[in-house]
């Protein structure tokens, strides 16, 4: 092999190991089998939450994996590999990849990384129906305002039965 060709797979080995540094998760599927339209649905839904997908060869995907500290992750390299990152939201590419799984027999969840540590397809599925982070935050607030809501209605109790008992 030429040294051109080898400093472009060394760039590419380096843009993929940059894309596993960066990412608060990275979940490996095998896409094979998908129609043309579904992978274009499955690319927008992911796209729509910030998630991006690759189809990067498996040697490549070792050495990045090996370079950014997830050799673990060298198992599941293993046929047709494809990678969807999220920088941000480490469970937005599980609970997306994980439905679409469920509704389409042909993609496969072969493992991942989330949040720096290597996850099985379990433990994907696991953070997959956990809720989002708006959800919880819904909840965290709807937590928070129960008691003064409680204060509010206990107040207006009062208030009523007192208006009662000056009419009377």
């Amino acid at each position: 092999m030429s040294k051109e060709a080898i400093a472009k797979k060394a760039v590419v080995v380096d843009k993929a190991a940059e894309y596993f540094s960066n990412a608060a998760s990275a979940i490996v599927v095998n896409s094979r089998g998908l129609t043309v339209a579904e992978d274009t649905e499955l690319r927008k839904e992911l796209r729509d939450v910030g998630v991006t997908m690759h189809v990067i060869k498996n040697k490549i995907l070792t050495r990045a994996a090996d370079k950014a500290g997830y050799s673990d992750l060298n198992d599941v390299f293993v046929g047709p590999s494809a990678v969807a990152f999220s920088d941000e939201d480490p469970v937005a590419p599980a609970k997306i990849l994980k439905k679409f799984a469920d509704e389409h027999d042909a993609l496969e969840l072969k493992g991942g990384m989330i949040e720096g540590k290597v996850a099985s397809i379990e433990e994907i599925g696991v953070y997959a129906s956990m809720p989002s982070r708006e959800d919880l935050l819904s909840m965290l607030a709807n937590v928070l305002q129960a008691p003064v809501r409680n204060v509010a209605y206990a107040v207006k109790a009062v208030s009523d039965k007192k208006s009662e008992e000056d009419a009377a």
